[in-house]
């Protein structure tokens, strides 16, 4: 599942900043958009790091 993880990551990451832009515009409060959005960037931070190459 090596090569595997950090693409599904990366698609969850856009579905996470649609839902957030969705949340947004139908005027959800701003917490639902805060957290949605906070695991949008998490989920493309670690998808983005699963990709670099390993030290060592």
């Amino acid at each position: 599942m090596g090569g595997a993880l950090p693409t599904l990551l990366l698609i969850l990451a856009g579905v996470l900043v649609g839902g957030t832009w969705s949340l947004y515009r139908q005027g959800a409060p701003k917490a639902a958009v805060l957290v949605t959005a906070a695991l949008a960037v998490l989920a493309t931070v670690a998808g983005v790091l699963r990709l670099l190459p390993e030290n060592g």
